[in-house]
């Protein structure tokens, strides 16, 4: 139970007092209504002695009486209603509230925080282990408190209303204060008049109520006198007269009125009535201090809260009448809630009780009273109690100790016949449920059983608690032998309270006295007053004993919904009394808190169903501290719930929108209608909040969910669609993805144009342009935005519900800064001007519908129209469902509602802000230790001055193409802002894709209109006589943009005038290859141009576009160079080779590709160029049908001295070999421009480079020589044509491939090869003997140094018969491939041991010198005479010498053997 301000031995005797009757005259009652007050009242604040008083007891031992009060009221000649008790008790309790500052906001989040009456008790998650510690400190806190004032008064003032009953005599009037005026003509024959009046009410059967305890009743005899109006020494004699008639200790004068009224004001005297007079005012809750009043009493209310008096009905002022009405907040009625929302912050005062007491509250009590007066009221209570009260308690406590011993024929002390009783042979109580329901019975009021009783309730009400228990005891055991269970019951109850009283505890509080009672008055007797009022005495005392477990579960007994008492409701009881056993389980050793806030849950519901509005919605505030956070969604919810409605009905809206705020933005189990009620009830009660402060700013609102940090902020016009053959560029859109890897591209294309543009430095300031900003985007500084340009923000929704969300009238609000052209603030500084579209014109999305559990993003635009500074706080909308979407309350949607447009039920404007937390930073120590978070400002761009805006467009772009196929394309450059753009380049990974022409080419006409089969190449029409020698032509590098330093992936944009005027546009061809490798291919193309006007914020602007194209197999060309035999070329040098070209025709029939045709073969070189071909199968058609492959053969020489320049010039020779009437000039644009691009690409790959061992600078010299041999550079490109059907139509499509050759005898592919992953090694774990790698050539480089060649005759006729020998002249010609001098040995020793070879090719022998050293200059040319004898006829290969070379001015020799030539045969014939 919460603490009380008595204790439990406080509490007991002020709820047991004497009792004393009042009866008085008219006069007597005027003179005390001067003072707006009744004499019972005007009693009351000195109804408690300041002293001990002493009596004895039967045995005539002296008993100490301590802190006695008595209770003075009026005569009720009608018994209380059981409605008026009713709403008394409800007053009492609704009158009684927490202090408005002490209620905790438990609906806010954060740290939980238990309010459980006037001290918070704070916790944090962890909540259950702290919550144990921090109870258990504040339990032995002497400052924890703990209080339900409301409770104690409804305790106070039940005890005090109950009505007075024949089974005891507790609450029975012990003597009756007659009182008369000194002013009346005759107040004797007035005192004789009421002495009869209340003989009458007391003795006639007429009036069964009120109760008297003995029938000779105490009169006692008080005559009022008015000191300012009244004659003293008349009352004097009077007095007198009184004493002589009535004794010196039944009568008393009172002189009262010191002062008149009207002198009220020049004094200010205490007030000690208005504490007892407006109990219900939670201002007085606090202790009296001011006169010698203890703490404890200004506690209790008299029972005059209840006195009806019979005589004097004209003149109350506190009495109830008695055709009370039903209570208005009884539960069964259906106006509960409308009466509640009505009032605006209390109970609306329903009673004439309320009322009066309302109308009291500014009246001063006791105005004609001095100090002087209170001292005597408080004299003659003391006289009153001292010479009457007790004297005749005392006597009567003896009458009736002689009357039951006399007729018992007991021994004269009930002490002595204790001792027997209790020792003597008890006969075994019988339990109730053997006891036969004869609670009806009754006894006549002198049987002795009663007298007993008697006893016992006076030597209680004196605090005789011994004697008291004694009493009881043996009433006790009479009667449950009479099966009275009324009476034994209450014997029961009142032995346990005495027994607990007892001073010096002799025996243990009997709880099973109280058990036996409690089920007694309930199951048997059916009266649930008496009842409670066991219950609430023994949970006051367990709780003093710190039994909280027994005390709850007693509390708990008297609660359930059956449990009614002559109508009367129980949920106020089953309320307070479930909160305190609440209360009992929070205070136990280890505290219970879950239990706790369970039964303030059902202490909340039994509040609410006794219209304790006020008190529900604390009791379900303090136990959703409990429940929140535990992942208990459902029970969140209900209790949410319940405080949002009783918040609305206390008219504490704002509590009530928080409540049913946080039964939304939590992820609910519930429902979907559940949840759609939810909803309504949030709307109806957020409808009613903003309409209190329309003009106020929007609040904030809970649904939908916005994902703030995945908001994203685009800068620029929506990308426009494709129209007809028009696609325009991919560019930035909302509706890509964001990729990191492909981020990184655009980052680096960027920088590569901007680092070209600045002369191959990036400058300082550089920062790449973003145009989508996100969540991955760095956001750290304030994004540039175009003025006219839009803003779009996409904000991501998302609907926690199971029911549909309607926005309406949907837009971005905002705050806005103007600058002027130099960056100062304007004159006129404008902020939220959201009503000002010439600043910043604003989109309003008019409707938005999110279905159940949907996440949605919003596109919102913002039209910049000034320079400044821009900032986006949030959006604001209506916040509705959709009527009819789904079926509520039983009824469902009514078919045909729904037009197009969604029907809104209901809607409330509010706002989200976006606020995005910037990413952590963790650079410096101190950021890493700590956790900050840098900013991100995505919301908050500068709005700059205007800047040229590019769109493209590309014309017959196509999607899909063959590997090498040459497709002509136009692009469409369009300025669609009011500034001029200049410097336009474009930059990408992929040159070799694309070119817009070389400088030199002639440019076909711009006319995308032309026919599909129209060449993409220039051609030139050539007679059939040239077909097989090769056409030559040159061009320089230069002039197709591969210059020194250059970067290839940097392409100037050939724009006419370099500059493109605003509203403008140009149509440019593009030629595009089809990448070499089959597959789908992503191409980046970035655009970049500047303002002609130069902007000191932004210096550029960039386009995007991602070209997508699928390339399928076409041919496969690989090819290799060897040298040639002869050695007669040109001017007779002796460089010639042999190109041998395989092309292999790899593509499906899927492509619909019947053959292709090599139409042209061209050779591209600084030193070599193709003289002809050499048809090996003379077959003139080079066609190639699927899976076909062609062999071509072709002669190279090295180009004249005028034709082959320096490489500095950067000119290269073209050579084309043709295969049709048509020459292409390869020479010309685009052939030339693939060529130069896929030659860049290859030189740019990596090379793998021979380590050099640095010993001496001549190796590496003379390896860079032997190398120099082998190599030649020579590229080769195939021109082809395919023919394919498609749709019934035939089409022709060109292409070309390349093959750049470096090395001689070795393979080079048009196609890029496919690396073989290396075998896997068996790891070392020894290091090798010598570190040092050798850096000796390569065997087949060193074999290149000399070429070799035999002359001879190929038959050679000899007549064998006349001589045996034929002797045949063979010159072998040695020519020096190299630029630098070589030794050369030739040796013509045989060295072949093979048979095979001696068979097939026979023995002859060389004559002379076998062996020569020779010396030959750099490319010179040697002839050496040489004989070679035969002795047979027969087939012989001359191919014998073996020729070693070494350069000459080398120490280490690389000396090796060189290659041989084709086998040299000769026929030798016989004549």
């Amino acid at each position: 139970m919460a603490q009380c301000v008595q204790s439990v031995q406080e509490l007991i005797p002020d709820s047991f007092v004497p009792c004393v009757a009042a009866l008085c005259s008219d006069e007597a009652e005027r003179l005390t209504r001067l003072n707006h007050l009744s004499f019972a009242e005007l009693l009351k604040p000195f109804s408690r002695l300041t002293s001990e008083v002493h009596m004895r007891d039967p045995n005539n031992q002296l008993h100490v009486i301590k802190n006695l009060k008595i209770a003075v009221s009026n005569i009720v000649t009608q018994p209380p209603q059981p409605g008026a008790i009713r709403k008394l008790l409800n007053d009492v309790v609704s009158g009684s509230q927490p202090a408005e500052g002490l209620v905790a906001n438990v609906i806010t989040a954060g740290d939980y925080d238990l309010n459980i009456s006037d001290r918070s008790i704070k916790a944090s998650v962890p909540w259950y282990s702290n919550w144990k510690d921090t109870l258990m400190e504040l339990k032995e806190s002497s400052l924890y408190t703990a209080t339900t004032p409301w409770f104690e008064s409804y305790r106070e003032t039940f005890l005090q209303s109950m009505p007075a009953s024949d089974h005891e005599f507790l609450n029975h009037y012990l003597a009756c204060m007659l009182v008369a005026s000194s002013s009346e003509a005759e107040p004797m024959e007035q005192f004789s008049r009421l002495s009869q009046e209340q003989h009458r009410i007391q003795h006639n059967s007429d009036y069964s109520y009120p109760k008297w305890f003995i029938p000779n009743t105490l009169k006692y005899y008080v005559l009022l006198h008015d000191v300012s109006a009244g004659d003293e020494q008349r009352a004097e004699s009077i007095y007198e007269e009184m004493k002589q008639k009535y004794g010196t200790q039944g009568c008393y004068l009172l002189k009262i009125n010191s002062r008149t009224s009207n002198r009220a004001s020049d004094e200010q005297i205490p007030d000690p009535w208005s504490q007892y007079l407006q109990k219900n005012s939670i201002q007085n809750q606090e202790s009296c201090e001011d006169g010698p009043c203890t703490i404890t009493s200004n506690k209790n209310y008299d029972s005059n809260l209840l006195s009806l008096d019979g005589l004097d009905n004209e003149v109350k002022v506190d009495g109830l009448p008695n055709n009370f009405r039903t209570h208005p907040l009884q539960l069964d009625q259906p106006s509960e809630s409308s009466n509640s929302i009505n009032g605006p912050d209390r109970v609306k005062p329903a009673s004439s009780l309320h009322e009066t007491k309302k109308a009291n509250t500014g009246v001063i009590h006791g105005v004609c009273l001095t100090l002087t007066d209170h001292d005597r009221i408080r004299q003659f209570i003391q006289e009153f109690t001292f010479r009457s009260l007790l004297p005749h308690i005392e006597k009567t406590i003896r009458q009736l100790n002689d009357q039951l011993i006399s007729r018992k024929g007991l021994s004269r002390s009930l002490f002595s016949a204790t001792k027997k009783w209790f020792s003597g042979s008890k006969v075994p109580e019988k339990s109730i449920n053997e006891l036969k329901n004869t609670s009806g019975l009754l006894y006549p009021p002198e049987a002795p059983e009663l007298q007993i009783r008697k006893m016992a309730d006076l030597c209680f009400l004196v605090q005789h608690y011994d004697l008291a228990y004694n009493c009881y005891h043996t009433a006790k055991k009479d009667f449950l032998n009479d099966q009275a269970m009324l009476y034994a019951a209450g014997a029961l109850e009142m032995a346990a309270v005495s027994a607990f009283l007892q001073p010096g505890a002799p025996r243990p509080y009997p709880a099973h006295y109280m058990d036996t009672a409690i089920q007694t008055y309930r199951d048997i007797c059916k009266n649930m007053v008496l009842a409670e009022r066991c219950v609430l005495l023994s949970a006051e005392i367990l709780k003093s004993q710190s039994k909280y477990s027994e005390a709850a579960a007693l509390l708990i007994r008297l609660t359930s919904e059956q449990n009614t008492w002559k109508g009367m409701d129980s949920d106020l009881r089953s309320a307070l009394l479930l909160e305190q056993a609440a209360h009992c389980f929070i205070n136990m050793k280890s505290p219970m808190v879950r239990k706790y806030a369970f039964h303030m849950i059902l202490a909340g519901h039994r509040f609410s169903k006794a219209g304790q509005k006020k008190h529900a919605l604390r009791c379900y505030c303090q136990a959703m501290q409990v429940y929140k956070g535990k992942g208990w969604s459902l029970a969140e919810d209900h209790i949410n719930f319940t405080i949002g409605r009783q918040s609305y009905t206390l008219r504490q809206l704002d509590n009530a929108v928080s409540a049913f705020r946080h039964i939304l933005i939590n992820e609910s189990k519930q429902s979907a209608a559940q949840q759609g009620a939810f909803l309504r009830e949030y709307l109806y009660v957020y409808k009613n909040v903003s309409q209190l402060s329309p003009d106020g700013p929007f609040p904030q609102l809970p649904l939908p969910y916005i994902n703030s940090s995945e908001t994203r902020v685009f800068f620029g016009h929506d990308r426009r669609p494709a129209d007809g053959e028009k696609q325009a560029a991919t560019h930035v859109s909302l509706d890509q993805e964001y990729d990191s890897e492909s981020s990184q591209q655009w980052r680096e294309l960027e920088e590569q144009v901007v680092a070209v543009v600045n002369k191959g430095i990036i400058p300082s300031g550089f920062h790449p342009t973003q145009y989508c900003l996100n969540s991955y985007s760095d956001n750290s500084r304030f994004p540039l935005a175009v003025v006219e340009e839009p803003i779009i923000v996409e904000v991501p929704f998302r609907n926690p519900l199971k029911v549909p969300l309607l926005l309406t009238d949907l837009s971005l609000l905002w705050k806005f800064q103007p600058k002027d052209v130099n960056g100062r603030d304007d004159e006129e500084v404008r902020e939220l001007v959201t009503d000002e579209p010439e600043m910043i014109g604003t989109e309003v999305i008019s409707e938005f519908l999110i279905n159940s559990e949907e996440s949605k993003v919003a596109r919102l635009k913002l039209f910049p129209h000034h320079i400044g500074e821009l900032h986006i706080l949030g959006v604001v909308y209506n916040l509705g469902t959709i009527q009819g979407s789904m079926t509520v309350d039983g009824i469902g949607a009514l078919p045909g509602c729904h037009t197009g447009k969604h029907s809104l039920s209901m809607s409330v404007r509010g706002r989200q802000d976006l606020e995005i937390q910037g990413p952590r930073l963790n650079n410096t120590k101190e950021e890493k230790t700590s956790i900050t978070y840098g900013p991100d400002r995505r919301l908050d761009p500068i709005i700059t001055e205007e800047m040229p805006l590019l769109e493209v467009f590309f014309i017959h772009f196509p999607t899909g193409l063959l590997c090498g196929e040459i497709r002509k394309a136009y692009v469409e450059f369009a300025n669609v802002s009011k500034c001029p753009l200049t410097g336009l380049k474009v930059v990408s990974k992929h040159p070799e894709f694309f070119t817009f022409g070389g400088n030199t080419a002639v440019l076909t006409p711009l006319s995308p209109s032309a026919s599909e089969n129209c060449s993409a190449y220039k051609t030139v029409v050539t007679d059939s006589a040239s077909v097989c020698t090769a056409l030559v032509s040159s061009a320089s590098s230069i002039d197709f943009g591969i210059g020194i330093g250059s970067q290839l992936e940097v392409i100037p944009v050939p724009l006419p005038d370099t500059v493109l005027l605003p509203g403008t546009s140009v149509q440019l061809p593009m030629w595009l290859r089809g990448p070499d490798e089959e597959g789908v291919h992503e191409i980046n193309f970035l655009f970049y141009y500047e303002s002609v006007k130069k902007q000191p914020k932004i210096q550029h602007r960039i386009l995007r576009h991602t070209a997508v194209i699928c390339t399928s197999r076409s041919l496969n060309v690989k090819a290799t160079v060897c040298r040639s035999n002869s050695l007669e070329g040109e001017e007779g040098r002796g460089d010639n080779m042999l190109v041998f070209v395989d092309v292999e025709n790899t593509n499906t029939s899927e492509a619909g590709v019947k053959e292709f045709h090599i139409v042209q073969v061209s050779s591209s070189s600084k030193h070599w160029k193709l003289q002809k071909s050499v048809d090996l199968s003379e077959n003139k058609d080079a066609r190639l049908a699927s899976r076909e492959k062609g062999k071509f053969c072709f002669k190279a020489i090295r180009c004249n001295e005028r034709e082959g320049t320096t490489q500095s010039s950067e000119k290269y020779t073209f050579a084309d070999i043709i295969f049709g009437n048509e020459q292409i000039i390869s020479s010309a644009s685009p052939c030339a421009d693939f060529f130069y691009r896929s030659l860049s690409s290859e030189l740019k790959r990596p090379r793998t480079q021979l380590s050099l061992h640095p010993e001496k600078h001549s190796v590496e010299d003379a390896m860079r020589l032997i190398r120099k041999c082998s190599e030649v550079d020579l590229n080769i490109v195939i021109l082809w044509k395919a023919y394919v059907v498609e749709d019934s139509k035939q089409l022709i499509l060109e292409g070309q491939h390349h093959v750049i050759l470096h090395t001689i005898g070795k393979e080079a592919f048009s196609y890029p090869q496919k690396q073989e992953p290396p075998e896997m090694e068996l790891l070392k774990f020894f290091r090798p003997e010598n570190t040092t790698t050798s850096s000796r050539p390569s065997v087949e480089q060193l074999s290149n140094l000399i070429k070799t060649s035999l002359h001879y005759p190929e038959t050679f006729n000899h007549p064998f018969h006349q001589k045996s020998l034929c002797l045949v002249p063979v010159t072998l010609l040695l020519s020096n491939c190299s630029k630098a001098d070589v030794d050369v040995i030739v040796d013509l020793r045989h060295k072949t041991t093979s048979p095979e070879a001696l068979e097939i090719h026979g023995s002859f022998t060389w004559l002379g010198q076998t062996q020569y050293k020779l010396q030959l200059k750099s490319q010179e040319i040697h002839s050496l005479q040489l004989k070679a004898c035969f002795v047979h006829t027969g087939v012989y290969n001359l191919g014998t010498p073996r020729v070693f070379a070494k350069l000459s001015d080398q120490v280490t020799v690389f000396e090796a053997s060189q290659q041989n030539s084709m086998p040299a045969l000769i026929i030798i014939t016989d004549v």
